[in-house]
């Protein structure tokens, strides 16, 4: 049976790198750290006092009173998803608003917002806010984004923690392949450099330590990783049926070919570290996009700079595309712009399609020395890809056992 072909017409991120799509790329490919030693008070009695916040601040972007409606995870995704929007073309399009879905995912939700609602209910109930609940739920950034695009054929949000974001994608995928929708505006955001969840990362002993030097903190596959650093930020990515895209002339980014879900039933924060699992969801992407090992020439990988976690996807990665992995760049944007829950795979799936448009993979910093269980061709600097028709994986992989890869493919 012949799947609908789905394409990427629109893109838009704010990250760590820079509050749109054109600074995070060029902050990508530089090989720029988005990393900083954090100077709020409340940071002071933490153990981890780095992170990556975002370059431009929302409430820079966005009008005062919607700003002042929106848990920050929400503020991220509505400004990402403007930008996407825009830069579809679709506005003026005449879509059909019954035929345009939304799926935006968080890993941890309105976290800003209950803490703050918490600390008013200590002192008096009547100091809560009456828009606590509609500003805390994990769906209120798909909601915003929906009630701002008058978007009608379903709204969605899956929480699994740092595969959310991918998984939104491949929602948004299913969606237009099962004829529900023509568009959907899909990706993830979050918001939550705050106390509790750097205290709580630390206690786990998932975060790196290395306060002195934010910048060189993040560093997948070195062998003297020691946590990752959490980042804040937005993808979304304009997802469309080609048929659709082609009868209104828009530009095309790259296709959207497959995407596999799997899960490790191993452990709630541990990866299976026979990466059974996560070989599993880049198998199915793969076979779903009808595309093969040696259509790969770019990985995105999950790579967080945990020591277990790193070594599990390269077996993973090995597993999958056997000796074809040889040839496939391997590349972590983590090490510049942290980990971004349920964030990290829309903004990551953003860089995938553009290393694949402009033929180039972004390098990975901190790499002093590759971990000999590393058995990835890990860029250090810019790569040139191939020319023809070639594809990439973006992986992401999340507590709970969470797996999702989703593929694309060059137009």
């Amino acid at each position: 049976m012949s799947k609908t072909r789905v394409v990427i017409t629109g893109l838009g991120a704010t990250t760590p790198l820079g509050g749109d799509v054109t600074s995070t790329w060029e902050g990508l490919l530089a090989g720029r750290s988005g990393a900083r030693r954090l100077t709020d008070e409340w940071v002071q009695n933490l153990a981890v006092q780095i992170a990556a916040p975002v370059a431009v601040e929302p409430t820079d972007v966005i009008e005062r009173v919607k700003a002042r409606r929106l848990d920050r995870t929400a503020q991220l995704a509505v400004v990402a998803a403007r930008q996407a929007w825009a830069d579809s073309g679709l506005e003026d399009s005449g879509l059909d608003k019954e035929r345009l879905g939304v799926a935006v995912a968080s890993g941890i939700g309105g976290l800003h917002t209950t803490l703050a609602n918490y600390d008013a209910l200590q002192s008096n109930p009547r100091r809560v806010s009456p828009l606590a609940i509609p500003m805390l739920m994990p769906n209120s950034s798909a909601a915003y984004v929906s009630l701002e695009l008058g978007a009608k054929a379903g709204v969605h949000t899956p929480v699994s923690a740092c595969a959310s974001g991918n998984e939104a994608i491949w929602l948004g995928l299913d969606q237009i392949r099962l004829g529900r929708a023509d568009v959907v505006v899909a990706g993830g955001a979050e918001g939550a450099i705050m106390a509790l969840p750097l205290a709580a990362f630390g206690m786990m002993q998932a975060l790196s330590k290395r306060n002195d030097d934010p910048e060189r903190a993040s560093r997948p596959w070195d062998v003297d990783r020691d946590g990752f650093l959490l980042g804040e930020g937005a993808g979304i990515l304009i997802l469309e049926s080609y048929e659709h895209a082609k009868a209104r002339g828009a530009k095309i980014y790259a296709e959207l070919a497959g995407a596999g879900i799997s899960a490790d039933g191993h452990d709630i924060a541990q990866p299976d570290p026979t990466g059974s699992g996560a070989r599993r969801a880049m198998e199915r992407a793969l076979s779903e996009g009808d595309l093969t090992p040696a259509d790969v020439f770019h990985i995105n990988a999950h790579a967080t700079s945990t020591p277990q976690g790193d070594i599990a996807e390269s077996i993973a990665i090995r597993q999958a595309l056997g000796k074809e992995a040889d040839h496939a760049i391997a590349t972590a944007p983590k090490s510049m712009i942290g980990h971004l829950l349920g964030g990290a795979g829309a903004v990551e799936s953003v860089a995938t399609v553009l290393a694949l448009h402009h033929r180039v993979s972004p390098p990975t910093i901190n790499v002093d020395k590759l971990d000999d269980q590393i058995e990835l061709d890990v860029a250090t600097e810019q790569r040139k890809l191939p020319d023809g028709d070639i594809a990439a994986l973006n992986n992401s992989f999340g507590f709970g056992g969470h797996n999702a890869a989703i593929a694309f493919k060059s137009v």
